[in-house]
């Protein structure tokens, strides 16, 4: 996403916003299975890149219990056989339950809508982000 680091300065946290939006959606795959290798498997914040973030905004998942954690991984395997990469999905405030009932929703999808989807998903999470980031510095 080299067009939002050309295009700085922004003059406030909507204009970063919007670039961060217009570079997400011109991902070829590449740029794509690289930001998703940033990400965490839902259910499975770890401790790297992002990890504290990750924890943060799966924290509703931490609440659940075995049999829906295995419910979700399971998901989650299903999502990636079918889509050949990990199920993103903007996770913030939201159960174990819901995630899984998303996932699931979204295995119906198909491979060009399911892009889309998880590219519009990746662009909240980076809004999150930065606002977070913005937000610590200032």
């Amino acid at each position: 996403m080299t067009e939002v680091i050309v295009g700085r300065p922004y003059a406030n946290e909507d204009e970063l916003c919007a670039a961060s939006d217009a570079g997400t959606a011109m991902l070829d795959e590449a740029g794509f299975a690289e930001a998703l290798a940033g990400h965490p498997q839902i259910g499975k914040p770890t401790s790297g890149s992002g990890g504290q973030w990750s924890r943060r905004e799966q924290a509703g998942v931490g609440t659940a219990d075995e049999e829906l954690l295995t419910s979700l991984g399971q998901a989650n395997a299903a999502y990636e056989e079918r889509f050949g990469h990990l199920y993103l999905v903007y996770a913030n405030g939201r159960s174990a339950a819901e995630l899984l009932a998303i996932c699931r929703s979204r295995l119906a999808n198909d491979p060009a809508t399911e892009r889309r989807v998880a590219l519009t998903d990746l662009a909240a999470i980076n809004r999150l982000r930065l606002g977070k980031l913005l937000r610590s510095e200032g």
